[in-house]
């Protein structure tokens, strides 16, 4: 058995069905003649970032595999696999290497040593015979502890060498989970009986645990509002009468009044707490922290905690729902707060009616998404955003039901990487209507892979929110504007879609958009990739912590 050989029995013993990946490596066609299916995309970051959709969406199981040449195809890659380790996506790697006898010649790109500070572990094979143990502890780090990214560079002239044996000793492993000190979950459970108000941020760990019924479990056993962080949306529903909706550089009516005036201790699960503000909400000063999480270099990283609980999230939420039960004793800690949620939230979208049901032309983005929300069922759909504008106008407003409903991003934010998001989620849920919303700046970036769908037969549908412009920028670009108009862009991407074999079709007038998105979806029903182009305006104001921004001001960059 040659090293290649090897190397796709091992993927297809650990249920991988499907090989993203751009020539030129053997491996795609020892993949193919294994019967696992290659989606071969335009370019190298946007395969990655189908990876790490397909991955996101299966909880990695089985991961993301991504394949590409030595050299130009690593380095390509590299912007989707820093995405990747920023929000701890287990993808695999699997890129080509020069040869082992020029890898050490200057000035030879080389994998192993570039991509170390943007994955979990890299490793090349050195010799065919080890090619097992290194494919073993690649998938042991792809499933164990705080997931991520794993790099395995395969010398070329390694790839068609004997392993040495005619069989591939090897065994899908199982990830290796434990829960938390019983003295830190006592610890706990005091503190959130004891509290008034206790607010559970929920991270993305919460969705990889598969840990979203003991989340319901906990927060109606407190009482407790619970948000999430960008990263964790879906982790908890947000129909749900104590979701307080999500949290980052835009927050939803509840999650500002309980985060930031209710809340007298958070409980932190499945999450980092790291201060980023796009994706993390800032933590008010003084409350009280208790911080779960399974990776050590999370705790008391950037907080001051009264208890840390060290373990898997499912594990750490049984223990403390049986804590928690056993000092309440059949009783409620406080009463409901779900009327005063659902007054506040009445409230907070009262102050946004005018943007999410304007009829005025250009289509105001919000009224877009106001639209998609009213006539698609979230149970049914994955959703994801764009950077910048599209993911802080989409983010408090669209309410996910389900786990991995919404796709939420955003630490290592390249505009253009929730087209490859949707593209990957569809593949991984073909039953579902997987939809990427992206600003036309975006879709500048990485538009040319709709082509991909087309080609792979990928039926996801694109929304471009396209104003000419980078609005955004208005406050940071006034003077290269008013002398070169270094804001503006331009396009007509529905017919560019068009060429490229997709279902597409462009809207400017705001009565046909809740008719368009339906129509949009019977063409993905078809089988059709589909792409809708609606021509919006400047959109500057969005629902930011203070709530200042709720009356025009802008905030935030893309990049």
């Amino acid at each position: 058995m040659r090293a290649a050989d090897a190397i796709v029995e091992i993927l297809k013993r650990e249920g991988v069905d499907t090989l993203f990946c751009f020539p030129t490596t053997s491996i795609i066609e020892n993949a193919v003649a294994a019967g696992i299916r290659p989606v071969i995309c335009r370019q190298e970051r946007v395969g990655v970032d189908m990876a790490d959709g397909y991955a996101r969406v299966t909880n990695g199981k089985p991961p993301g595999v991504f394949a590409m040449q030595y050299g130009p195809g690593s380095e390509n890659a590299f912007p989707g696999i820093a995405t990747t380790y920023s929000d701890s996506v287990p993808v695999l790697f699997l890129p080509l290497a020069q040869a082992r006898d020029q890898s050490q010649v200057f000035p030879t790109f080389r994998s192993q040593v570039t991509y170390a500070s943007v994955t979990k572990q890299v490793e090349e094979i050195m010799l065919p015979g080890s090619t097992a143990d290194v494919m073993r502890r690649a998938f042991s780090a792809l499933k164990n502890g705080r997931l991520g990214p794993v790099m395995v560079e395969v010398p070329r002239d390694l790839v068609d060498m004997e392993i040495g044996s005619d069989t591939v000793d090897y065994r899908p492993m199982r990830a290796s989970i434990s829960g938390p000190d019983p003295r830190d979950v006592d610890d706990a459970a005091k503190l959130l009986v004891a509290a008034k108000c206790p607010v559970i941020l929920a991270g993305q760990g919460v969705l990889y645990a598969e840990a979203s019924d003991e989340l319901v479990q906990l927060a109606e056993l407190l009482q407790a509002p619970v948000m999430t962080t960008v990263d964790g949306k879906s982790a908890f529903p947000e129909d749900h009468a104590l979701s307080i909706g999500s949290g980052g550089n835009t927050f939803s009516g509840p999650g500002r009044l309980f985060l930031y005036t209710k809340a007298d201790l958070i409980l932190g699960i499945g999450t980092g707490l790291n201060r980023h503000p796009l994706t993390t909400p800032p933590l008010p000063k003084g409350v009280p922290i208790i911080h779960a999480t399974n990776d050590t270099r999370d705790l008391h990283k950037q907080h001051q905690t009264e208890v840390a609980l060290l373990g898997d999230a499912r594990l750490t939420l049984a223990d403390l729902i049986v804590a928690v039960k056993e000092r309440l004793g059949g009783k409620l800690p406080n009463s409901s707060p779900a009327a005063e949620i659902a007054a506040e939230r009445a409230a907070w979208l009262k102050r946004w009616e005018a943007k999410l049901n304007s009829k005025e032309s250009p289509i105001t983005p919000y009224h877009v998404m106001s639209e998609f929300m009213r006539v698609v069922d979230p149970a049914g759909a994955i959703v994801t955003h764009d950077s910048g504008s599209p993911r802080d106008q989409l983010l408090p407003f669209y309410r996910a039901t389900r786990p991995r409903g919404y796709l939420g991003w955003g630490k290592s934010h390249q505009l253009g990487t929730g087209l490859g998001l949707a593209i990957g989620a569809k593949v991984a849920a073909p039953d579902k209507f997987c939809v990427n919303f992206m600003g036309d700046a975006a879709f500048g970036m990485t538009g040319l892979d709709i082509e991909t769908a087309v080609r792979a037969g990928i039926p996801s549908l694109t929304i471009v929110l396209n104003n000419n412009t980078m609005a955004i920028e208005i406050p940071h670009m006034k003077l290269s504007h008013d002398v070169h108009k270094a804001r503006d862009l331009g396009g007509n991407y529905a017919n560019l879609a068009r060429e490229l074999g997709a279902w597409t079709e462009r809207v400017a007038d705001p009565n046909d958009v809740a008719n368009a998105i339906l129509r949009a979806r019977r063409a993905t029903e078809d089988g059709k990739t589909a792409l809708l182009e609606f021509i919006t305006s400047a959109e500057t104001a969005f629902s930011h912590r203070g709530g200042k921004a709720e009356d025009g001001a802008s905030g935030g960059g893309d990049h």
